[in-house]
């Protein structure tokens, strides 16, 4: 990266800080906004801005509204798949005894594992299903692809992840 062209992001960046921080304030919290901000920066930084850009403050506040979207559909599923530790009961229950409590968390962890390692387009229409619960016309409009490639990433993503538990 040239010299004028750091110089000019480092700019931008200093000039937008406080906005982007506060959008990022309302859309994540203010514990997560800094490190989201951070990010943002990185990207930019890291990412050959085209010379086409005609706005490059509007290109950095997508930058960070993308980065706050990603952030927040990633905590979504996992407030969805994982326990958190205040809520996980502190003795084991009375109907279930150390080996089948034992068992739940292995399979709990095989689960979290098959969804991670499943394709990333796969795992995007297997999260908007069963995490932000879309009907598949919604999930293909929205990422543009037809309604039986989305049934057949569903079919993927669940034959994997029985696969994994059984």
């Amino acid at each position: 990266m040239s010299d004028s062209k750091f110089n000019s992001i480092r700019e931008l960046f200093a000039r937008s800080q406080r906005d982007l921080l506060r959008l990022l304030a309302r859309r994540v919290g203010h514990d997560d906004a800094p490190d989201l901000l951070q990010e943002t920066f990185l990207r930019v930084m890291h990412r050959q801005m085209p010379e086409t850009v005609v706005d490059p403050g509007a290109y950095l506040r997508r930058t960070a509204v993308n980065l706050a979207m990603d952030f927040s559909r990633r905590r979504r599923l996992e407030t969805k798949l994982f326990v958190p530790e205040d809520a996980a009961p502190e003795t084991p229950s009375q109907d279930s005894s150390v080996e089948q409590s034992l068992e739940a968390g292995r399979r709990a962890d095989l689960l979290r594992r098959a969804i991670a390692s499943l394709p990333p387009k796969c795992r995007e229409v297997f999260v908007m299903r069963m995490h932000d619960e879309l009907p598949q016309d919604e999930i293909a409009r929205r990422l543009g692809i037809s309604r039986n490639m989305v049934d057949r990433h569903l079919r993927i993503a669940i034959r994997r992840c029985r696969q994994a538990v059984s």
